[in-house]
C-alpha cells in the first residue's frame, strides 16, 4: 500500500470505526465532565508530521538531531501556558495526568513518605495517595473526605496533616462541584511544612478563563491534563509557582528530571504541538465567555434537576460538573442510570457519591457535566431541557431493583439492561436529544 494512500482507502476498517464515534458524538450529548469537543486546529496538529519524531530531552538539549522546530513548538506551548497561568515554570511532556502527578511525588517523595489528599469515594483521584493506586502503596497516604452536605471537610484535613506530617498534600478532585478552597489548604501546608499541590485537571479551562479562583498564589505546583475544559489534546502539564520557587529553588529542575528522564523517554511532539494550539486558543477574549458559560450551565443544570425531583450533591455546582445521588431510587443504581442516559442519547458514567453505601462497581450516583454541550453552543435555556431529559431517563431507569445479594445480581443487572434498552419512553427522550443536537451542530457543515 502507498504510503501517502488516505485512510478511507488504506484501513477501511478503521477509517468507518473513526465515521461511526464522529456520528455517535454529533447525534448524542456528551456529558462526561472529563470530556470536551477538541477544535479542528487542535486536531490537525494532532494529527501533523511531528508524531514522526523523536525528541527525548528538552529545547536546546536533546539526544537526537533534527531538532529545530520540535524546540520551537514545546518552546511555544511552555510560554503560553506560563502567559495563561502566571507561573514561573512549565513542562509540558507528561503523557497524561497520571504520570503528571507521578512526577510531583518522584520529584519530591521517598517511599514510605507521608501524602494527604482527597478520598475517591468523596471526589477524589487515585493518584492522591488512593490504597489501590501507586500514590497508595509505594507513599502512605492519609485521605481526608467531605462533610454531610458534600463540602470538603477542612477542619478534618487539617487535623489529619497535624497528626501525619504529611511531605506532600494535594487539593484537587474529579468529582467535587464546589470551588476548591485552595487559601484554607495553604494553611494547613504552611502549618505542617508540607509541599502544596492542587491538581486542577478538571477546572484548568475555568481558570484560565477567570471562572474559578487561581491556585497560583496558594500552592507550589500546579497539574493539569490539557483536555477537559481546556479544551485541548490529552496530554498534561506540570507547573512550578513563584511560592514553589521560594520554597524550594530546585523545584523546576526537580520536576524537569522527573519527567525524563525520571519516567519518561521521548515526549509526544504532535500532543505539545496541539497543547501549544489549545493554549493559544485558551489566550483568546472568547475562551473567557466559553468558560463562564460553562458555569452557568452547570448551575442552570442543577436548578432544572431538583425542580424535577432529581437529587444532586452539594445541592448546586460553582464549576462544570454535577454528581447526583441515585439513593432516593435505591442504593447500586448508578449503573442503571448510566444506562438510560445512554438509551436517551447522553453519556455520563456511574459514580460513587459521599458515604457511599454501595461499591465503586456498583455505586450510586452518576457523574456529569456542561464543558462540551457548552461546545456546542448551549446555553440555559437548553440546559433546562436537558435537564428534563435527564431526570425523565432516569425515573424510568432507576425502578429496576438491584439485589443486595451479590449472587442475584448478574441475572437482575441483564434484565434491566435489556428492558432500558427496548424502553419506549427513553426512546421518545432520545428523539428529543437528536433534536437538541441537531439544533447544535457539533461540527458546521
Amino acid at each position: 500500500m502507498a504510503r501517502n494512500t488516505p485512510l478511507r482507502t488504506a484501513d477501511r476498517q478503521v477509517f468507518e470505526l473513526i465515521e461511526g464515534e464522529t456520528t455517535r458524538q454529533e447525534n448524542g450529548l456528551e456529558m462526561i465532565p472529563s470530556e470536551n469537543h477538541s477544535s479542528v486546529a487542535v486536531r490537525e496538529a494532532l494529527g501533523s508530521v511531528f508524531t514522526d519524531k523523536y525528541s527525548e530531552g528538552y529545547p536546546g538539549k536533546r539526544y537526537y538531531g533534527g531538532q529545530e522546530f520540535t524546540d520551537k513548538v514545546e518552546n511555544l506551548a511552555i510560554e503560553r501556558a506560563k502567559k495563561l497561568f502566571g507561573v514561573e515554570h512549565v513542562n509540558v511532556q507528561p503523557y497524561s495526568g497520571s504520570p503528571a502527578n507521578h512526577s510531583v511525588y518522584f520529584a519530591l517523595c521517598e517511599p514510605g513518605d507521608v501524602v494527604m489528599g482527597q478520598s475517591l469515594t468523596a471526589g477524589g483521584h487515585l493518584t492522591h495517595g488512593w490504597k489501590v493506586n501507586f500514590s497508595g502503596k509505594i507513599y502512605k497516604g492519609v485521605q481526608y473526605s467531605v462533610r454531610a452536605d458534600g463540602i470538603i471537610d477542612v477542619e478534618e484535613a487539617r487535623k489529619l496533616a497535624l497528626e501525619h506530617r504529611p511531605k506532600l498534600i494535594w487539593v484537587g478532585a474529579t468529582a467535587y462541584s464546589r470551588e476548591l478552597p485552595f487559601d484554607e489548604f495553604a494553611k494547613i501546608a504552611e502549618e505542617v511544612g508540607a509541599y502544596l499541590a492542587a491538581d486542577i485537571s478538571h477546572i484548568s479551562g475555568l481558570v484560565a478563563g477567570g471562572a474559578h479562583k487561581s491556585p497560583v498564589p496558594h500552592v507550589h505546583i500546579v497539574t493539569t491534563t490539557t483536555h477537559k475544559t481546556l479544551r485541548g489534546p490529552r496530554g498534561a502539564m506540570v507547573m512550578v509557582t513563584k511560592k514553589g520557587i521560594e520554597k524550594d529553588p530546585e523545584l523546576p529542575s526537580k520536576i524537569d528530571k522527573a519527567v525524563f528522564p525520571g519516567l519518561q523517554g521521548g515526549p509526544h511532539d504532535h500532543q505539545t504541538a496541539a497543547i501549544a494550539v489549545a493554549l493559544g486558543e485558551a489566550l483568546q477574549p472568547d475562551f473567557r465567555k466559553y468558560a463562564e458559560q460553562i458555569v452557568k450551565n452547570s448551575r442552570a443544570l442543577a436548578k432544572s434537576l431538583a425542580e424535577n425531583g432529581i437529587k444532586v450533591v452539594t445541592g448546586g455546582s460553582d464549576n462544570h460538573l454535577l454528581l447526583i445521588d441515585l439513593t432516593p431510587f435505591g442504593i447500586g443504581k448508578g449503573l442503571y442510570g448510566q444506562e438510560a442516559l445512554e438509551a436517551a442519547g447522553i453519556t455520563v458514567n456511574k459514580n460513587t457519591i459521599p458515604a457511599e453505601p454501595c461499591s465503586p462497581f456498583y455505586p450510586s450516583g452518576v457523574r456529569l457535566g456542561t464543558p462540551a454541550i457548552t461546545t456546542r453552543g448551549m446555553k440555559e435555556k437548553e440546559m433546562q431541557e436537558v435537564g428534563e431529559i435527564i431526570s425523565s431517563a432516569l425515573k424510568i431507569g432507576c425502578v429496576h431493583p438491584f439485589p443486595e445479594e451479590k449472587e442475584k445480581r448478574e441475572t437482575a443487572i441483564a434484565a434491566a439492561k435489556g428492558a432500558i434498552r427496548s424502553d419506549k419512553g427513553l426512546k421518545k427522550l432520545r428523539e428529543e436529544t437528536l433534536k437538541l443536537c441537531k439544533e447544535f451542530p457539533l461540527h458546521k457543515k
